[in-house]
């Protein structure tokens, strides 16, 4: 009985110790093969694309609920909300985005229901999980702009040295979508697929404005058009443009220093009532409680969440400072 289990042991702890050594020799080359044959594949793959997939046409992306996105689509803030999920560059649909709302409306009324046990607790609770889903959206959107404008200045400097280098503004916008990181590199490279599809470069411009949504490449796009129906020299052009985005940066950057302590002090006066209230909920939990059974309690509980919310928000929008 005993024997079978030794040899059982030692077979397993053979092979474990062989797979460890096949990995540890084989593994490598095999990962550095992969990748050689990736990148192979992604030079090759343009050339030898096949005619059904070589098309202008636009494809939506479709969702679980075709019927719902054609319907939100015809609203305002449907419409609001695409151009939201476009801006945050994820590739999802107003239909998917509502499912994912509702089921964590749904899940987030039944824990709030569950842990607080108030009949009023369910709706700040859905009403959080509704929301949820728009504002990963909105920071996501944010963190993209975010970066699009600090890589905006560079794209300037390259559309301006490719120029003067001797190509189109179109060429080098195809530069710049093959060269320039995401996002500067998607949005360029559908702006001049766009205008090399057919669209006038008027109209391709003035929809990668409309979709970024930024106050710089408005400047850039009405540079571009002024110069292409007056004339001048659009490097040196585009030169003072990414000069002045840039000086816009220090600008910012020293507003948002000298606001820094606003800023703080509108996070800290949000967080404190919240981490004081968990910290006497495990001191003295009885005490906590009469916020919730009694109906003064409440009713101070709600006055103190929308007061907290006022002030965040005020103090938000006193540090604010359009540059």
């Amino acid at each position: 009985m005993l024997l079978p289990l030794i040899v059982f042991v030692f077979v397993l702890g053979a092979g474990g110790v062989l797979a460890v050594y096949a990995a540890v020799t084989h593994l490598p080359g095999a990962l550095a093969s992969r990748r050689l044959e990736r990148r192979l594949h992604d030079v090759v793959a343009p050339q030898t694309q096949p005619a059904e997939e070589a098309t202008v046409v636009r494809r939506e992306v479709v969702g679980p609920w075709p019927l719902v996105d054609r319907l939100v689509a015809r609203a305002p803030l449907g419409s609001r909300l695409k151009r939201l999920i476009e801006q945050s560059g994820r590739r999802t649909t107003p239909s998917a985005v509502l499912i994912v709302s509702a089921v964590l409306a749904a899940g987030g009324g039944l824990i709030g229901a569950i842990l607080v046990r108030q009949p009023w607790a369910w709706t700040p609770a859905a009403g959080l999980g509704a929301a949820l889903p728009v504002l990963l959206l909105a920071h996501r959107r944010s963190v993209r702009l975010r970066k699009f404008e600090e890589q905006f200045p560079e794209a300037l400097d390259l559309l301006s040295r490719a120029i003067r280098a001797g190509h189109a503004l179109t060429t080098a916008m195809g530069m710049v979508a093959d060269e320039a990181r995401d996002p500067i590199g998607p949005e360029f490279r559908t702006t001049f697929d766009q205008q090399n599809f057919g669209l006038p470069l008027k109209d391709a411009l003035n929809a990668m404005a409309e979709r970024v949504g930024l106050l710089d490449v408005r400047f850039f796009v009405t540079a571009v058009l002024i110069q292409r129906e007056t004339g001048g020299n659009l490097s040196e052009i585009l030169d003072n443009l990414a000069h002045v985005v840039r000086e816009r940066f220090k600008i910012l950057r020293q507003v948002r220093v000298h606001t820094a302590h606003g800023r703080f002090t509108g996070y800290v006066l949000l967080a404190l009532p919240a981490a004081l209230a968990i910290a006497l909920a495990f001191i003295n939990p009885r005490h906590m409680e009469l916020l919730f059974r009694e109906r003064m309690g409440q009713q101070m509980l709600a006055g103190a969440i929308v007061m907290q919310t006022i002030g965040f928000l005020w103090i938000k929008k006193v540090i604010k400072i359009e540059v």
